[in-house]
């Protein structure tokens, strides 16, 4: 897969950050911070074929009062093999895209640049029968966690009459849709059976259809379960696994013509806090999220239908968290809603020096709002809707009004 990243122009640290991938010493990349025009691209995956196009290109425009495409660097080949940088205008970029299009073998080059190029008029996601407008409010799914062993509230709300009157809370609160759990993912929960699982979960998620009117998601990976709440009412499936864990979810939420959301993780409840490591946890995230959402689109969800989530807390450090979630918008180009959950994770009490998940409300909202703000996440999913909510008013008008129209430093429309 080529990954197209849009660095913005004056994010001198986004830049330090895409040299260091490249493999390129500290000298070069101080020079290249003072040199570099415009916008930048970071490609990685990139074929040998693919690599010589773009030196080519660019040594072609290397002539004073000749540049027509983009300067091209190269990072080094055995730490990073396949990853290069483009940095020049607009207009230069769109000239490479223009010329990779007209080249069998560089199909997909110019399929991830025409990706970023491309600024969507309208987004949506689309639950069941609803239609939510994404670019403008971060949405709100609210969390009903029907377990005995949660980490969040502890088995509160494993009776259905007490799980339903909070996922009524949540819709008054301001929730936009419900996620509807029945097992615990927290590291090291103990596996729950199909039938268990829907014994506790099918009642909630027809009575809260009912009740709220809102979209409900089903927090599963299993397609039994996924099945049964698909059937009374629920319109999203939302699998932590990233379709891994049971082969006949897919198609049972194809089947459905529901929506899903795939997560990344790294081992299972069980085992992904054991030792979680990357060689580049962004790279590696992104192209799990690729991999899993290009299978639900062949086995017929439609883009509109499909979230991404890069899995915050399912094995990864604090340090992999923080790194997410600073290069969240990477996400983007894969051109699919975002989904975060940081609401009362561990890494949170970490950063506030060892807070328990009921002490974590005001770091989660830290959280969101920088999400919200950075114009990563579509949809964050937590368990405080209603003070989400007041966070998510600020830092959406924040982004809004500091929002350039597109990473090429075009201004806002008035």
């Amino acid at each position: 897969m080529i990954a197209a990243r849009a660095l913005c122009q004056d994010r001198s640290e986004d830049l330090d950050l895409a040299f260091a991938r490249l493999g390129l010493p500290r000298p070069a990349r101080e020079y290249l911070l003072e040199k570099i025009p415009h916008a930048q691209v970071l490609l990685t995956g990139l074929t040998k074929t693919e690599g010589r196009f773009l030196r080519g290109l660019s040594e072609s425009s290397a002539a004073p009062g000749r540049e027509e495409f983009p300067a091209y660097v190269a990072g080094d080949q055995q730490k990073r093999p396949g990853t290069a940088l483009l940095s020049g205008r607009r207009d230069q970029l769109e000239r490479v895209r223009e010329a990779a299009a007209r080249e069998p073998d560089l199909r997909e080059l110019a399929g991830a640049l025409q990706r970023l190029l491309t600024v969507p008029e309208r987004r949506v996601l689309r639950l069941g029968d609803r239609e939510l407008p994404l670019g403008g409010r971060t949405l709100v799914m609210g969390v009903v966690n029907v377990t005995p062993d949660s980490f969040s509230d502890g088995g509160r709300y494993l009776d259905p009459d007490q799980a339903v009157a909070h996922g009524e809370a949540l819709a008054k609160a301001g929730a936009d849709l419900l996620d509807i759990g029945g097992e615990s993912s927290r590291p090291g929960a103990a596996q729950v059976s199909p039938e268990e699982e829907r014994r506790r979960v099918v009642p909630v998620v027809q009575r809260l259809r009912a009740s709220t009117g809102l979209p409900i998601s089903i927090d599963t990976t299993k397609a039994d379960v996924a099945e049964a709440a698909l059937s009374a009412g629920a319109s999203l499936v939302n699998d932590i696994s990233g379709l891994g864990f049971d082969p006949g979810l897919l198609p049972v939420v194809a089947r459905a013509g529901a929506s899903l959301c795939v997560m990344h993780i790294q081992g299972t409840p069980q085992t992904m806090q054991a030792a979680p490591r990357y060689q580049d946890v962004v790279e590696e995230v992104l192209a799990f999220l690729h991999g899993a959402a290009a299978r639900a689109r062949e086995a017929g969800v439609p883009a509109d239908r499909i979230l991404v989530d890069p899995g915050i807390g399912f094995g990864k450090t604090a340090g992999h968290n923080l790194a997410l979630l600073r290069r969240l918008h990477d996400l983007r180009q894969l051109g699919y809603a975002i989904l975060v959950g940081t609401s009362r994770k561990s890494f949170l009490g970490t950063l506030t020096g060892g807070k328990p998940a009921a002490e974590r409300l005001w770091a989660t909202l830290g959280s969101v709002a920088a999400v919200a703000a950075l114009g990563g996440a579509d949809v964050v999913r937590v368990h405080d809707a209603a003070e989400v909510k007041d966070a998510l008013a600020a830092a959406d008008a924040i982004r809004q009004a500091s929002e350039a129209g597109d990473a090429f430093g075009t201004p806002p429309k008035a």
